[in-house]
């Protein structure tokens, strides 16, 4: 999960005592409406992109070349305008997020998440109320940087004001809440694209529900003991670690925090530390995971589901409602990520769910290439409906594997001391990759055509062999202990675990002039 501090674990894998508190459910049902605003914005571009009146008033050639029959099928949206109207929110995100370390880390979690839900209303009402390109872009610009606030403090106040035997699931309800923000995107676009000619403007406005619900959530709920005692408000944390857990009973867990907050503000230069060797099995692992997620296709899938749609044949209603129920699909396999998660580990759902995926995007590329060509009418009822349970299964696929465990696996691998560089890292790599592929996918798709799915499935199958042969299983281990218990002990990573001046000889440590040491 993208991060601007620290986290903490029970030591040598002691659960710390706690009730799971009223207050807990709902400050973490407040905070991740963070995930409902990025889910939406996710899925709501896709629709209106292919909104006629939408396309009419802002990327008018793009209409022309959609409506002239001699425009191949796999060319009609190919514009870099159209695809830099998706692709600059989560340029911005990038940037954004630089700025939003800095301020959960030293003005707390809470107060980056309202910074995050007043960028989100004000990119909200740009572009709603936007009577040209540049405040459409300057809209989707202002919702980018909300990403970027929201992507690194949401995740971290969920993972510290859960207990620890919860914090798996309510770390995925973030993920959650994304699945259900892209399809309630889907719903209205389908709702609105039947109100002419303001019908776009709707659902673009719209977003400002979770939005204000987002802004309310920061208002209310409190801080987090790690964030307050970081600060120096260590009378303060303390009484918010009694609220949230339940109990008075709580020096064991508080002066866990306290030595950790300790620990963390030692490191002088913590971006150097993530360079050093033995942190470098975290680091790639955690840069892959984000090329990875991105290069499976699914934001393709999920941006453009619509436009991908229409593509292929569909009419505009029937595309509108096959992106529907691949978001429905989505959120109900997120939930299957929820319940097994910490039961089947995270390297059999990643190996299970590489296979699917492989074997879907490869059976949607045959039936494109066989049955869709430039200037076909159509796929026809029965191909059409196997192209969308393809799809499906591909989305379910992720969802349930790439979706979540892309951003848990690299936030439970690193240790104290780099946690919070590893994770600006990672989100810094997966919002440039998403970049890439939202701007990208529409020209890919022109080029490539139906070979655009042969290309994915090929990245699926390579990160599958990744999985396999370099992913070490980290289910139901304590975060202190990864290096002991993981690193250690992998048959490729244990290579890095030796001291940066010193390795271990015939089980002697000995430093590299060859002296014992």
């Amino acid at each position: 999960m993208p991060a601007g501090g620290f986290s903490v674990s029970a030591p040598s894998g002691v659960e710390f005592e706690a009730k799971i508190t009223p207050i807990v459910i709902i400050s973490c049902i407040m905070a991740a409406t963070g995930g409902l605003m990025f889910g939406y914005d996710i899925g709501i571009s896709g629709g209106v992109t292919s909104m006629d009146d939408f396309l009419g008033k802002f990327f008018p050639a793009v209409l022309r070349k959609k409506q002239e029959d001699k425009e191949s099928n796999y060319c009609k949206y190919d514009n870099q305008g159209l695809q830099l109207f998706t692709s600059s929110l989560y340029l911005a995100g990038l940037t954004a997020t630089f700025f939003a370390s800095y301020t959960t880390r030293r003005l707390g979690r809470r107060l980056t998440m309202l910074v995050a839900g007043v960028f989100f209303i004000v990119g909200v009402i740009f572009n709603g109320a936007a009577q040209n390109l540049a405040m459409l872009i300057v809209g989707r610009i202002l919702l980018g940087c909300g990403v970027g606030f929201a992507n690194q403090a949401v995740p971290l106040f969920l993972s510290e004001i859960a207990p620890t035997r919860i914090r798996g699931g309510l770390n995925i309800l973030f993920q959650l809440n994304v699945t259900i923000g892209i399809l309630f995107a889907n719903l209205v676009n389908y709702g609105t694209s039947k109100i002419h000619p303001w019908g776009w403007r709707l659902s673009l406005s719209l977003a400002g529900i979770p939005a204000v619900l987002l802004t309310l959530g920061a208002l209310f709920v409190m801080d987090t003991p790690n964030s307050l005692i970081e600060r120096g408000r260590l009378d303060e944390g303390k009484a918010v670690l009694k609220k949230i857990r339940g109990i008075d009973n709580v020096e064991p867990e508080f002066n866990e925090i306290v030595e950790a907050s300790r620990v963390a503000q030692e490191v002088k230069h913590p971006f150097r530390n993530l360079l050093q060797r033995r942190n470098r099995p975290q680091l790639v692992i955690a840069v892959l995971l984000q090329i990875f997620q991105q290069f499976t296709g699914i934001n393709a899938i999920m941006f453009y589901a619509p436009v991908l749609f229409n593509t292929l044949g569909f009419k505009s209603d029937a595309s509108l409602y096959s992106a529907v129920i691949t978001g429905a699909v989505n959120v109900l396999s997120t939930l299957v990520s929820v319940y097994s998660v910490d039961r089947v580990g995270r390297r059999m759902l990643l190996l299970e769910a590489g296979v699917q995926m492989f074997l879907s995007q490869v059976a949607v590329a045959v039936v494109l290439g066989i049955k869709v060509t430039d200037h076909s009418d159509n796929l026809g009822h029965g191909w059409a409906i196997l192209v969308v349970v393809m799809v499906c299964t591909f989305v379910a696929s992720f969802a349930w594997s790439w979706g979540p465990l892309g951003w848990l696996i690299p936030s439970e691998t690193f240790p104290l001391e780099t946690r919070s560089a590893g994770q600006s890292v990672t989100v810094c790599v997966n919002l440039i990759f998403t970049f890439v592929i939202a701007q990208a996918f529409l020209s890919m798709l022109c080029h490539l055509k139906y070979a655009i799915f042969v290309f994915f499935s090929a990245w699926v199958l390579v990160m599958s062999l990744f999985v396999l042969f370099f992913l070490p299983e980290t289910k139901n281990v304590p975060i202190e202990e990864m290096t002991e218990r993981v690193w250690k002990q992998h048959w490729f990573w244990k290579r890095y675990m030796d001291d940066d001046n010193h390795h271990v000889v015939n089980g002697k440590i000995t430093a590299n002039n060859g002296a014992s040491v």
